[in-house]
């Protein structure tokens, strides 16, 4: 369907705002502030010998990153209870969404709202939209009482917004879409990476012994670094054809009947693009339910919308704009994560029962969160060959 332009303007606004290459540079330090932070988060962890829970440590990471990018605060931290409560909500959202509904095969019954899934989703909506309400409102205040003008280089998503006069109702809606794409899908990527390493120890030692000779002992991961640690890159596109963070992306309209090969999709169709499905395509992929990042290495194949085998951002004009976000932050979380630390499954847990079942959803999660023990890394890694 094509876009109004109201989604034109919004989604310019958000490009040159917060994801364009000088405005990615402008915040790189608030990134690294955050992964510092968790790191910080896991090494507590560490000397009390407990289990970390790894989509929801990313997750708050993910979601101090994107909210001090629209409204400069941070909205959780590690230990706090807001911060579960942020990413139940989230993970509801997604679930919900993600459902399938009675009333997409027929219409003329979604007014009953059999399933219940519009009250679902209100009640998680509604939720959030209190709390951006009180963000707008603060800093509306806080603006009527400033003597002289902000510091461009302090002025947020929300600084511009309200300069240019925009809608109340929209920014809600434009904030609801941003802190939901993107903040979750980060988090489980990573949840998904570290699940498909703990069990394969000789990837698992391949990673890390990449990331350290490159990073060195005393120093921190930088983004800056992952262009020089190609296996590391390849796990990230490994996980992402197996486990892509929107299975079936975005839907789309068809805004005319149109044939494609013997399928016939009508006006106004819902379109879905499976990407999931094209992950596991056996036409496409050897060894396809297999983790092997090495089929990336030598390979030009990325997931910048160009390699239609792999395009877990979506392709062409509506490719997702925080892809350049997305692609900086996962390394750099990951990267961080298995620079610093060993890590273990908890509780005797052995690699041949770790769950790897999906929840269904808008975006991809385990069904069971991974949850492991970070374990100081040894002068020699003491990892044991694959089983």
């Amino acid at each position: 369907m094509s876009p109004s332009p109201s989604w034109r303007q919004l989604r310019k606004i958000t490009v040159t705002q917060l994801f364009l290459p000088k405005r990615l540079e402008e915040t790189k330090s608030l990134r690294m502030k955050k992964v510092k932070e968790l790191m910080s988060f896991v090494s507590e962890s560490c000397e009390r010998g407990e289990a970390v829970d790894i989509a929801r440590a990313s997750f708050v990471t993910s979601l101090n990153i994107v909210l001090n990018a629209l409204f400069s605060i941070d909205f959780a931290s590690h230990d706090s209870k807001e911060s579960h409560d942020y990413h139940d909500i989230v993970t509801c959202y997604a679930q919900v969404s993600g459902k399938p509904n009675i009333a997409n095969f027929f219409p003329f019954l979604g007014f009953l709202d059999l399933q219940g899934t519009r009250k679902e989703i209100k009640a998680v909506i509604d939720r959030l939209f209190r709390v951006f309400q009180g963000i707008i409102d603060d800093r509306s205040r806080e603006r009527l009482s400033q003597t002289k003008p902000k510091d461009v280089s302090t002025i947020d998503l929300l600084d511009y917004l309200l300069d240019q006069g925009t809608n109340v109702k929209v920014m809600k809606h434009l904030f609801l879409d941003l802190f939901a794409a993107g903040t979750d899908t980060n988090s489980v990527t990573v949840e998904w990476a570290m699940a498909e390493l703990l069990p394969k120890p000789k990837k698992m030692v391949k990673v890390q012994e990449e990331i350290r000779q490159v990073i060195g002992e005393n120093r921190v991961v930088q983004e800056s670094d992952v262009t020089s640690l190609p296996y590391l890159q390849a796990v990230v596109k490994e996980t992402m054809r197996l486990h892509p963070p929107a299975p079936f992306l975005l839907p789309h309209k068809a805004e005319s009947d149109v044939k494609i090969f013997d399928f016939f999709v009508p006006k106004n169709a819902q379109v879905l693009v499976n990407v999931w499905a094209i992950g596991r395509d056996p036409n496409v992929w050897d060894n396809l339910m297999e983790f092997e990042p090495e089929r990336f290495l030598g390979r030009e194949i990325d997931v910048k919308g160009t390699d239609f085998e792999l395009t877990p951002f979506g392709a062409g004009r509506r490719i997702c704009p925080g892809m350049p976000l997305a692609l900086k932050t996962v390394p750099l979380l990951l990267a961080s994560l298995l620079h610093s630390f060993d890590w273990k499954l908890q509780n005797g847990v052995v690699p041949e029962d770790l769950d790897m079942d999906e929840a269904f959803g808008s975006i991809l999660h385990k069904a069971n969160p991974l949850c492991a023990v970070p374990v100081k890394k040894p002068l020699v890694s003491t990892i044991s060959p694959d089983i």
